[in-house]
Order: structure tokens, then sequence, then C-alpha cells
């Protein structure tokens, strides 16, 4: 990976400024800092506005907000990507707090024809609550604060905070789309291109992530493991209105069963910025 990748960090949020506000925060302990953040705005209010807004002044930000018409991160997804200018795009949800060596990682894993699936450490309710109200700084824990949180059931795993070695490891299934999210994935921008993006017809919660990973490796996309290394921190959240879930597993199947690689509705309907 030459160090001079330009990266493009897309972040999604929907009305939930406390969290964003932490995730932005842990941007500036990067070791390696993003080329530029744009916020994948799926149409908050006033309040993550101005904690956008607060934020720009230490990072090259831009908030792309589209109106709220539902759950359309795909779109919001594809509208930030179209206004970007990063050769590798890095995307991760607005309550995924980053370790210091995240960004870093990413940038040392990037491969030609190669798309990164990272992993999540779960923080419990009880701890997210304690983290938003005290805005504890958590890319300063070090792995032993981590391993005395995960005693008291604080994280759902100790194991993924663990950086390992090595690259042959890590193309083991290359061909495996499941498990890849949003909430930690990178591919690279000619790539995403070439799939049109999220595919905008999935609306509401559910596997429009699943369908990018699907069509990359259709395309010749290959995956590599992002596991020991690029785990984020989620936060602790509600579950989300599966309502649209049957119908979006019932457009999955049609990708899985058939041919197509790019993205009916995608990014292509978006003009660059």
């Amino acid at each position: 990976m030459s160090r001079n990748l330009l990266i493009s960090l897309i972040i999604t949020t929907y009305n939930r400024p406390d969290a964003l506000a932490v995730v932005l925060h842990s941007l500036s302990a990067q070791t390696l800092p993003a080329s530029e953040v744009l916020v994948a705005d799926d149409g908050s209010g006033e309040d993550t506005a101005r904690v956008v807004q607060a934020a720009a002044g230490n990072l090259s930000l831009r908030h792309v907000w589209q109106d709220d018409d539902g759950f359309r991160a795909g779109r919001a997804r594809n509208l930030a990507v179209s206004q970007s200018s990063g050769d590798y795009l890095v995307f991760i949800d607005g309550d995924c707090v980053l370790r210091p060596n995240f960004l870093r990682c990413h940038a040392d894993l990037a491969e030609a024809g190669q798309f990164v699936a990272g992993n999540r450490v779960l923080l419990s309710e009880r701890f997210t609550a304690e983290v938003l109200a005290k805005a504890l700084d958590l890319p300063a824990f070090s792995l032993a604060d981590w391993w005395r949180h995960a005693r008291a059931g604080d994280i759902n795993r100790f194991l993924p905070l663990l950086e390992l070695p090595g690259q042959a490891w890590r193309k083991r299934q290359p061909a495996r789309w499941q498990g890849a999210r949003t909430c930690n994935l990178a591919v690279w921008r000619r790539d995403f291109e070439a799939v049109n993006g999220f595919d905008e017809a999935f609306s509401g919660w559910g596997h429009e992530d699943a369908d990018l990973a699907v069509r990359l490796l259709r395309s010749g996309v290959r995956r590599k493991d992002g596991r020991f290394g690029t785990a984020v921190l989620h936060l602790w959240h509600k579950e989300n209105d599966r309502s649209h879930l049957p119908e979006n597993e019932r457009r999955l199947a049609e990708i899985l069963a058939g041919t197509r690689v790019r993205a009916g509705q995608g990014l292509s309907g978006h003009r660059p910025a």
C-alpha cells in the first residue's frame, strides 16, 4: 500500500448525534488520518448538523444530507461517495468508534482486486450509556483496560481487539459474502463504481451490504479478511425496524440466483460534486 493512498471515510448516521460526536472525536486519534471524512446523513435533524459543524474545525469534513424518507442508508452512502474524491472508500456507521490504528490497518490491507470486510466489538447497553454520559475516551483504552471491561461484561468479545500480522491467512475465504457489513467495509472506488455502488432498491434495514458484496465478488473482486486489525467499537442501540426485511431477503435471493453485477438504481443516479 502506498502511503499516498487517498482514503475517503464514509460515516452513515441517522438522528444519533451523541454517538456520532464520539465517533468523530475518535478520528483525532488516528495514526493515519483520512484524506476526507463524509457524514452520509439519512435525514437527521439539526442536532446532528451541529455536531458535524463542531467537529469540522479539526477535520476535512463534509455533511452530506438527504431528506428523511425512511431507511435509505444505501442511497445516503451513494450520495456521499458521489461527493468524495478518494481512491479508497472506507465505510463505517455513525455509532462505530474507531481505535487509533483503524485507518492505518485498512490502508495496509488495501490491495488491487480486493475488498476488506472488517468486524466489530459490541458494547453493552450499560457501558454505552456510561461512554456517552461521561464522554469516555475509548481510543485511549489499553488492551488491559479492554480485558477488564470484557471480564465485567461490558463488551461481547475481547480477542477481536488483538492485531495479528500477515496477509495470506486473510485470503482464505475469497468468495465469501456472508458477514460483510457496511459498519466496517473498505473497497476501491473503481471497483465500487464498476458495480454501480449500493442498490437503492433496498429500503428499510437489511441486506444492502450483502447485495453489494455479492456483486463485487461477481465482478471479480475478492474478499480479504479485516479481522484482528480493523475491529470497530460498536455502541449499543435498539434493534432497527425490520418490517422491510422479508422484502430485502427476497431481493437478495434474486441477486444470488441471477448474474447481475451492476445495481439497477445506484451510484450513477448521483452527479459528482
